[in-house]
This record gives C-alpha cells, sequence and structure tokens, in this order.
C-alpha cells in the first residue's frame, strides 16, 4: 500500500504565528484555547510553560496573557486594557478582517450576515463587532425564516466550505436589493479543500488528523466522505486500527490547519509499520 500527503495540509500562517509567540513568551496563560489541537496546547505547557484560563475574571493586573487565534470578543478586549493586563495578540489576521469588515459595514447601516458556528469562538468575536443587526446561519433553511433590510453585509467563517457560502450569497443576491459578498474565507482553508477534494477522488482509505473541535478538520472531514467511502477523523496515531487498510492500496491523509508536523509524522510512520 502506498501512503500519499495531501499537497497542502496543516499548520497555517496563523497558527504557525502564533505557536511561534508562545514560545517565544515562556510562562504567559492563553485566554481559552491558543489552537483547536490539545496534543500541541499540552506540548507548549510541557515545553514552555504556557498555562490556559478559560475565564477572564482569572486573570489580574500584571498577569500576561495570549490572545488565542481565534480572537476574543469586543468587550473582553476592553476589560483587558481597562485592568491594565499585559497582552500579546495572537489572532489570525484572517480572522481580524471580518471583525473589521462587520464593524464598518453595520456602521454603515448594514444587516450583517455571517456563515458559521454561532458557538464558535471565532463567530462570537466577529458579532460582537456588529452595532447593529447580526444573524448567524449554517445553511439556506435558516435564511428563509429570517427578514433582513434591502442592505446585507455577508461575511463568512474563515474555515467554512467555499461552496456553501457561495450558495448563501446566491440566495441572499436573490432575495435582496442590495448584498455586499465579502470571502473571508482564508487561503489556506481553500487550499487544503482543493488538495484534499483530489485526493480523496482517488485514495482507497482516507485519514483526517486534526482536533475533535477543529472547525476546519471538520470541513476537511466533510467533503472526504462525499468521495471515498472509508474516511478516519483522527487526532492521534494510536486511534489506528490494522483492519481499517485490508484491501487498500492508496492511504491518502490530510490534516487540520492545527495539526502539527509532528503528529503527521507519527501517523505516517504508524501506518508504515502495518
Amino acid at each position: 500500500m502506498q501512503i500519499e500527503l495531501a499537497k497542502k495540509l496543516g499548520f497555517c500562517f496563523g497558527v504557525k504565528r502564533a505557536i511561534k509567540v508562545a514560545e517565544e513568551n515562556r510562562d504567559f496563560d492563553t485566554f481559552g484555547p491558543l489552537i483547536h489541537n490539545q496534543q500541541e496546547i499540552d506540548r507548549l505547557k510541557l515545553n514552555f510553560n504556557v498555562g490556559l484560563k478559560k475565564n477572564l475574571s482569572e486573570f489580574k493586573t500584571g498577569d500576561k496573557l495570549i490572545i488565542r487565534t481565534h480572537g476574543i470578543e469586543k468587550k473582553d478586549l476592553e476589560i483587558l486594557n481597562e485592568r491594565n493586563i499585559k497582552y500579546i495578540d495572537a489572532t489570525c489576521p484572517f480572522v481580524t478582517k471580518p471583525q473589521e469588515i462587520v464593524r464598518e459595514m453595520s456602521n454603515f447601516g448594514y444587516d450583517i450576515v455571517i456563515f458559521g458556528d454561532i458557538n464558535h469562538p471565532e463567530i462570537r468575536g466577529v458579532m460582537s463587532y456588529a452595532s447593529g443587526h447580526v444573524s448567524v446561519v449554517l445553511d439556506i433553511s435558516e435564511l428563509k425564516t429570517m427578514r433582513f433590510s434591502n442592505k446585507i453585509a455577508l461575511v463568512s467563517q474563515t474555515t467554512r466550505n467555499i461552496d456553501d457560502f457561495t450558495k448563501i450569497a446566491k440566495y441572499l443576491i436573490s432575495e435582496y436589493k442590495e448584498v455586499r459578498v465579502f470571502n473571508t474565507i482564508c487561503n489556506a482553508t481553500f487550499e487544503n479543500q482543493i488538495a484534499l477534494d483530489e485526493l480523496s477522488k482517488r485514495a482507497d482509505i482516507m485519514l483526517i488528523i486534526g482536533g475533535r473541535e477543529s472547525s476546519n478538520t471538520k470541513q476537511l472531514v466533510k467533503i472526504c466522505e462525499s468521495n471515498c467511502q472509508k474516511c478516519h477523523h483522527i487526532e492521534i496515531a494510536d486511534e489506528i486500527k490494522n483492519e481499517w487498510f485490508a484491501n487498500c492500496n492508496l492511504c491518502g491523509i490530510s490534516a487540520g490547519a492545527s495539526t502539527p508536523d509532528w503528529i503527521i509524522d507519527e501517523v505516517v510512520k504508524r501506518i508504515s509499520q502495518i
């Protein structure tokens, strides 16, 4: 059996940047998980003493904080400044972009529609920059139950599928007079999805490596399942089972944007030993 890695996979620019910030600022704490990969968070804790706090109330004046890649809500940022808490902003630039768009278009009187998961920290942060009406949807069926003004601005969670985003945009354009569409899906997400789509159509079995909470990894799994009958979402090499590979000639591998190279290497090594 041959093993083939997708042409684009693993760490994106924003995650690489955040990891570098954490490694260069030993003894800082992150407000929420820095990225959605528990194994890499554990490595940063063990080797660089980068801690994790989930509540803003745990931080006091003089504490040192790193803002996670997904960003935080506007009000939380204001609290950090009011308390004079030292922080380094590791929010991915691709995430700050929709924040800026939502703030600007909301101030211009546009209703805001965000394509994404309302429970995801990135989306909660983006929503917080709207001064007027804001809605978060995952499907056209949700839009059909809503009414907006004739001025709508549409943005996307950075890790969503471009085809699904296009469907949302087309529906809004057909129903409303003025729709401003901002494609805020990041380049790395787009490239990883295209590479996976190509590989998963040829592979007998696909392994998608990434955190269970990782939105972009979930999107990769969704694409994979539409192309390949044997598709497995794993976090670490120990989850792999020998029987998965029976009668397989080509094993394809892809990984989410928060998956480090060392985990990918461990998975490849484990498969090679079977």
